[in-house]
């Protein structure tokens, strides 16, 4: 089936410049992008055209670094740093999730805001527990929003509620991949280390070994805090860096790989993400609130490494990919001042990137509204902030750092449009 749609169209194939169709058309059929034209051409002439007159059509947000189980914290203690957060707030927080009956009230309400924000795609950590992990998925999939759910693996260093055995661990994991993994699917599980001091060699291994099996994607942490770098020198002295050690366990780039933070990447571990194709998640929100540091997002760009946006709640504390990227430039300034100016700070059309086509590509051709690509949109109404005078990306600049989700009035996935989510 056809679909015709009618708008303003802003999105950015490269991160260095948008592509701007005044009204312009997209035709979408199947759910994937035919072509973009700023005329109709005479073969749909008689198609109906959904016209979205004034407003913006822009590609759907992809979060590609979040926590679901930590909804329910967002705004607490941003006064702590990284490790007692976890020990005191969020793994607390987490072990309440054995109950499918929390989970399901939990997630429900942490999908709803998902859509509410305005993405479309996203990659989350549920918990170690093998059912909630599932309902995660199963929510998601009566969302029709797109999601890659990790079932977390820790057998070290964790609360006694959230200790798994490695053998449970592990069977845990390949019972979701046998049943849950479907390439095609809008919806799949994720292979979760939490990160490298929450899992002990056999664990790593064994989990490497499961996403070559099965060839399924994979998401972590990394180098996110200085005090958390050394603990990894400890655990793993045998590993040169932070990312060695991920990737002497098959975690590293050998299936698509999501390695989140970043901040304290040393040169090495650059050029084994560049080598290893890996997808690096910037997280200035949480990055700011456990006062971990500032990603030195240029570096990344400069090395052509791959570069996302995660909002990482509940580190972070905001869920729209929007204020993430207003987050993402402010700190790339404060990185520039910091460097005498020596160090550019991103542009709004790179950060716009990063949210769009450069985490989208991590699930395949999503995220831009070029040919074949799935047609994950947004349609935002700017009426209320005044747009006369502006051109369209000031209009978007402006919708970016002081609109909201009242802006949103359509969400797309993949060509079919995304209400508000009812769950069964």
């Amino acid at each position: 089936m056809v679909q015709i749609y009618k708008g303003n169209i802003l999105f950015t194939k490269i991160k260095d410049k948008f592509e701007i169709i005044e009204n312009g058309f997209i035709i979408v059929k199947n759910g994937k992008i035919l072509d973009l034209y700023k005329n109709l051409p005479s073969e749909y002439q008689n198609f109906e055209v959904i016209d979205f007159s004034n407003n913006l059509i822009i590609p759907g947000m992809n979060d590609l670094h979040c926590h679901a189980p930590q909804f329910r914290n967002l705004g607490m203690a941003m006064d702590k740093e990284l490790i007692p957060w976890l020990d005191n707030y969020t793994f607390p927080e987490e072990g309440k999730f054995k109950s499918i009956e929390y989970s399901d009230k939990v997630y429900k309400n942490f999908i709803k805001e998902v859509w509410r924000h305005g993405t479309t795609r996203i990659a989350v950590f549920a918990t170690v527990h093998k059912e909630s992990s599932i309902r995660l998925m199963d929510l998601f999939k009566q969302s029709g929003l797109g999601a890659l759910v990790g079932k977390v693996n820790m057998n070290i260093n964790c609360t006694d509620d959230l200790l798994e055995n490695t053998e449970k661990s592990i069977s845990d994991t390949e019972y979701i991949l046998e049943n849950y993994y479907n390439a095609d699917e809008l919806v799949n599980p994720i292979i979760t280390p939490r990160f490298i001091p929450s899992c002990n060699s056999e664990l790593l291994k064994s989990l490497g070994d499961l996403a070559v099996k099965y060839n399924v994607p994979t998401q972590s942490h990394l180098s996110e805090n200085l005090g958390e770098i050394d603990w990894v020198k400890q655990l793993q002295p045998e590993s040169e860096f932070y990312g060695d050690a991920y990737n002497r366990f098959n975690l590293f780039g050998q299936t698509k790989t999501l390695m989140a933070h970043c901040v304290y990447s040393c040169n090495k571990e650059l050029e084994l993400m560049k080598k290893n194709n890996v997808f690096a998640v910037h997280c200035p929100n949480s990055n700011l609130n456990l006062g971990s540091g500032i990603m030195p997002v240029r570096k990344f760009l400069d090395n052509d490494i791959n570069i996302a946006l995660g909002s990482d709640i509940s580190g972070g504390h905001d869920l729209s990919i929007f204020k993430v990227m207003v987050n993402a430039i402010q700190c790339s300034k404060l990185f520039w001042v910091n460097s005498n100016k020596q160090v550019d700070f991103l542009t709004l059309s790179e950060a716009f990137y990063m949210a769009t086509k450069g985490g989208g590509s991590f699930f395949g051709k999503v995220g831009s509204f070029e040919k074949n690509y799935d047609f994950d949109a947004l349609i935002l109404d700017d009426s209320n902030l005044n747009p006369e005078s502006y051109s369209l990306i000031e209009r978007l600049e402006r919708f970016i750092y002081i609109g909201d989700d009242r802006n949103i009035i359509h969400r797309y996935v993949r060509g079919e449009e995304i209400s508000d989510p009812k769950f069964y």
